[in-house]
């Protein structure tokens, strides 16, 4: 700590205290362990013993003396522990410590999700998967969370946990110029209600930690050692033969037991200064610790009792304690606190040059792998249900199919780690990632062919996915499944090798196709297929070689498209003088492409008949990699030297038409003399009315191609319009709400201060028409300037910062990504009532299995009203009773052998996808007869509702509630548990996520 640093504290020691609450201040030592799973541990058997030091030792030490306490956070590790490790005596430790409450779980999810770039229903499976673990094996289910290292803080995040049942929340991490604000303030902690249209209903009492953050506080003035780590740091899997660990605390003596008791209270009484209340939660740890727990208690232990001892003269007293103890005795002073909106923390700055918003696009692949998995789980999961119910097919063995989505599911959910999809990992870990993420795909697909062929064979069959498969000279058949609960019309690709087909659909019929040459494997075509499925059912189509002309048999076949070819275009600067322009045309839109510029020149939208100046393009943002000539952009951070430049010297274009569609492909060349091409459009306009496809109709569908990168590029496409749009952007939190976000001066790092991530949408807007752009996976985005929409889409970057270079977290990422985007142009009126859907018809796109396929059972279709969504239909598989007492009793008794998986109970969320004066209707409460709506799966004979991760019955839940300053109370519990439980019919509100467990009458 640095000469300022101390004359801060010491004048921090001196202001006044604030308000108080009389008594000495108390500070509340809560132990924990940082085990950042994310980016340090790349094998399984280093996070093993990992897990095994650290919760072996915490636990043979809490158990030694009463006075200690402990909090596990992440399932990840503790699981490993728990299955692999740990003794049946350790595990009856383990019940004895949290039936005191001396070992408390606090958050206990699988991981500690990233608040940035994952998606809600990805925050809710890991949520869900951890908290199921807790309370099947113990009973117990998490009161408070912990949420200190993502690198930003949503405003989904506090309505999530209100709706699990939380009683408080904590973060961290959030822009350091506010923190400090808050800090002086004395505004840390607040009543946060997160949804605009939930608001009060499932608002989340927040404690943001000060400056300190989740450390100790490392230095100490009377030693050149850092302080109160005195088992230092965590080497795994190979410790230090001689024991002595990087970074341990000199140990506490009676010479410097003084020294250490008034290191330890100046840093308490310094963060009192910063709250309201006499109370001051000061974290014990940080990442990597308390593998060794007796060294750590055995220096702690006689501190405290010198503090204690000295509490009159010091004004502080200090106590081991749990976040329970914490926020309890923080509850039960009865305070009126402020209230903070449904404004989010993103993004997030440590310092005037350290903008963490590199990770919104790092390691790009990865974040597409990781949606992409969730969306083949959620088709997975529901296809799995409708299989069960009303009975399964003998031949398919239940427990396997159970397995085959738990692998998934984990997969999935450990993905969604701070230092995971964010990008923000080493090559080898991320490695680890794909690789689980692969095979938890690959075993869903299994799933779901054996599923539709329903045969004795069912795993060995020859039924692959669409994008693994091409047809054989004779053919071959599709089955697709609509994942979602609504009738879909949507494109769906093939890959052919014949130049001729004919698809017929079960009924013998032919089907609206295109065939065109593939811009992916030479040699093949690309076939799309126009299809309509209801929810949650199947469509089976015959894909045949046509006979051909010569053989004088006419019959119907799929439509060839024709391609027009455009000379290559060097890049100029535009002129409006003597263009011309190219239109392609559906019945929603006119896009009109500029042959002089090979761009794309204006938009006509048929709802208002505007026309909107819109071009296209590539830039690049070149970053410094010498930590001695500036700030440098990683894998968290941005740091841009100076604007984006274009990065392309020449543009060709085809234009590819036919019956079904039309695309227009953009090539653009780093050189005009360039072979290859480094980044590519491909837009695409599809023949359909809005009778027939309203969503389909009113979408430009772009895939993109970026890479491979120069070194130290940041590559963006920018949309440049007429739009009067204020440098105004507005962007999504996960998926579940939309931020304002107007362009911030910022004296510092300005470019990268204003931007922020986008997970599923963004959209620019003016008084008469709004632009709505779409995303299957996480992307950095910024308005720069007016009427401007700027997506960062790929990142490749090395430097020379050592903590860098010691974890190869340098991102020298050489691969091509290929993102997508749906661009929606229309009054907002017009897009507030569609893109909600769009957003999830992309996310959850029909999927197609190819092969030799039997016809699946086809039952009654799943059918919800436009503004809701069936958010999870799925098995569990949880063997816990519903009833809590029951539960509690069972395990009081313990479970002799194996327990079977519970494959009978159904876990269903609707989500109503509107806020409140969205739209004016579909932003209406919606009541549904679940009974009417699931009737294909069987009778409903009772339905449960349950907290978001389905540990507690919502209408026993009883959350705490916290006194505000806009005298407005809530009652416990969710809005929703005020309504008379019994009955199948239900009422959404506007952004709510209700949960139940539903059973159905055997057969």
């Amino acid at each position: 700590m640095g000469p300022l640093r101390w004359l801060l504290v010491l004048l921090a020691l001196l202001r006044p205290q604030g308000v108080r609450a009389g008594g000495p201040i108390r500070a509340f030592v809560v132990p924990h362990s940082h085990m950042d799973v994310g980016w340090v541990y790349t094998v399984q058997e280093s996070m093993r013993a990992y897990a095994a030091n650290v919760y072996t030792s915490v636990v043979e030490e809490l158990t030694r003396r009463p006075q200690r306490t402990f909090i596990a956070v992440e399932q990840q590790f503790f699981r490993l522990w728990w299955s692999h490790v740990a003794s049946d005596e350790q595990r009856r430790q383990v019940r004895k410590l949290l039936d005191t409450g001396r070992l408390e779980f606090v958050l206990g999810g699988q991981v500690m999700h990233d608040e940035a770039v994952t998606h809600v229903d990805d925050q809710i499976l890991q949520l869900t998967e951890g908290h199921g673990f807790l309370y099947e094996t113990f009973g117990i289910r998490p009161r408070f969370s912990w949420h200190v290292d993502p690198f930003g803080a949503s405003a989904t995040t506090p309505t999530l946990f209100a709706l699990a049942g939380f009683d408080a929340h904590l973060i961290s991490r959030i822009d350091y110029d506010l923190k400090e604000a808050m800090q002086e303030a004395q505004e840390l902690q607040f009543v946060w209600r997160g949804s605009l249209s939930l608001a009060e209903q499932q608002e989340s009492f927040t404690h943001v930690m000060d400056q300190y953050s989740y450390c100790t506080p490392a230095h100490i003035p009377f030693s050149n050692r850092s302080g109160f780590y005195w088992n230092g740091v965590a080497v795994f899997p190979d410790p230090p033969p001689d024991g002595v660990y990087p970074n341990m605390s000199e140990p506490v003596t009676p010479a410097n037991i003084d020294l250490y008791a008034e290191a330890l209270v100046a840093n308490v009484r310094q963060r009192a200064a910063w709250f309201r209340t006499p109370y001051v939660l000061w974290p014990w740890g940080c990442d990597k610790q308390f593998f060794n727990a007796s060294v750590q208690f055995t220096n702690m232990d006689p501190l405290l009792d010198h503090i204690n001892s000295r509490a009159a003269e010091l004004g502080v007293s200090a106590q081991y304690a749990t976040l329970a103890d914490y926020f309890g005795a923080l509850h039960a002073l009865n305070t009126t606190w402020g209230v903070r909106g449904h404004q989010d923390f993103l993004p997030y700055s440590s310092e005037p040059f350290q903008a963490w918003t590199g990770f919104y696009t790092s390691r790009s692949v990865l974040k597409g792998l990781a949606r992409r998995a969730s969306a083949l789980l959620h088709a997975g999961e529901s296809m799995f249900t409708r299989h069960m119910w009303p009975a399964p097919h003998r031949l398919l063995d239940p427990a396997w199919a159970l397995q085959q989505l738990r692998q998934l599911r984990w997969a999935v959910s450990e993905v969604q780690h701070h230092d995971a999809i964010t990008g923000t990992e080493s090559p080898k870990v991320r490695d680890m990632y794909k690789e689980h993420l692969a095979t938890g795909m690959l075993g869903v697909r299994k799933l779901m062919a054996a599923i539709v062929l329903a045969g004795p064979e069912a795993g060995e069959r020859r039924a692959v996915p669409a994008a693994d498969s091409g047809a054989g000279p004779e053919g071959h058949s599709a089955v697709v499944y609509n994942p979602l609960a609504w009738t879909v019309t949507a494109i769906v690709t093939l890959t052919v090798g014949f130049p001729g087909v004919r698809v017929t659909d079960e009924s013998g019929h032919p089907v609206p196709a295109q065939l065109q040459n593939s811009t992916s494997t030479p040699s093949t075509y690309d076939l799309h297929i126009l299809t309509t499925i209801p929810g949650l059912s199947y469509r089976h189509y015959s894909i045949r070689p046509t006979l051909g002309a010569q053989e004088g048999i006419q019959e119907p076949s799929a439509t060839v498209a024709s391609i027009i070819q455009f000379d290559r275009r060097p890049r100029r600067r535009a002129s409006r003088k003597g263009r011309r322009l190219v239109p392609i045309m559906n019945d929603c839109y006119t896009v009109l492409m500029d042959q002089d510029t090979n761009l794309m020149h204006s938009i006509q939208e048929s709802w208002s008949n505007r026309t909107v100046h819109v071009t296209q393009e590539f830039l690049e943002y070149h970053a410094n990699g010498d930590v001695k000539q500036g700030p440098i952009s990683d894998n968290y951070m941005f740091s841009p030297h100076e604007a984006a430049v274009p990065a392309w010297g020449a543009v060709g274009m085809e234009i590819v038409a036919g019956k079904l569609l039309t695309e227009v492909r953009q090539y653009f060349y780093r050189d005009p003399a360039d072979k290859e091409h480094t980044y590519a459009i491909h837009s695409r306009l599809v023949h359909v009315p809005p009778s027939k496809g309203e969503l389909l109709c009113g979408r430009i569908e772009q895939e993109y191609r970026a890479g491979p990168l120069e070194l130290n590029r940041e590559a963006v496409l920018r949309t440049s319009t007429d739009l009067d749009s204020q440098q105004v952007i507005h962007t999504d939190n996960n998926g579940y709400q939309m931020q304002r976000r107007p362009h911030l001066a910022h004296a510092n790092n300005s470019i990268a201060r204003n931007y922020y991530p986008m997970v599923q949408t963004a959209f620019i807007e003016d008084n008469r028409s709004r632009l709505v752009l779409l995303s299957e996976r996480a992307h950095g985005v910024s308005s720069q300037d007016n009427g401007q929409v700027e997506v960062m889409l790929h990142r490749r970057l090395w430097n020379n910062l050592e903590w860098d270079l010691a974890y190869n977290l340098t991102l020298n990422d050489t691969s091509i990504v290929r993102p997508t985007l749906w661009l929606l142009l229309a009054p907002q009126p017009v897009t507030a009532t569609l893109h909600p859907r769009d957003r999830l018809a992309l996310q959850h796109r029909p999927v197609v299995l190819c092969g030799e396929l039997a016809g699946p059972r086809q039952r009654a279709a799943v059918t919800l009203p436009p503004n809701l969504h069936l958010q999870t239909l799925s098995i569990p598989g949880w063997n816990y009773s519903s009833n809590h007492t029951e539960h509690l009793e069972s395990l009081r008794k313990g479970r002799q052998g194996e327990v079977e998986a519970n494959l009978r109970r159904v876990l269903l969320r609707l989500h109503h996808l509107y806020e409140v004066g969205e739209d004016p209707v579909l932003s209406q409460p919606v009541t549904v007869d679940l009974q009417a709506v699931l009737r294909g799966l069987g009778t409903v004979v009772a339905l449960e509702e349950r907290s978001l991760t389905g540990t507690s019955d919502v209408h026993a839940l009883r959350r705490w509630s916290w006194r505000t300053r806009t005298h407005r109370t809530r009652g416990d519990g969710t809005s929703s548990s005020l309504r008379p439980p019994g009955g199948t019919t239900v009422t959404v509100h506007p952004k709510e996520i209700r949960t139940f467990f539903v059973h159905f009458q055997e057969q």
